[in-house]
């Protein structure tokens, strides 16, 4: 069996809250975000989350 959280929903990342997940990273890591990081992998679910624009 999987475990499931006591929270049901679930929030998608935005683009503003993985701006701010590397602003930390690359604070903390003397202005460098590794390519495999959590940072990345928050950067790329925020852009897969935002619509598509419609010309």
């Amino acid at each position: 069996m999987s475990k499931k959280s006591s929270s049901t929903s679930r929030t998608p990342m935005t683009p503003g809250a993985a701006a701010r997940i590397q602003s930390a990273e690359a604070r903390a890591g003397n202005g460098q975000v590794s390519s495999g990081s959590f940072t990345s992998r928050a950067q790329r679910a925020a852009a897969n989350n935002t619509a598509p624009k419609k010309p």
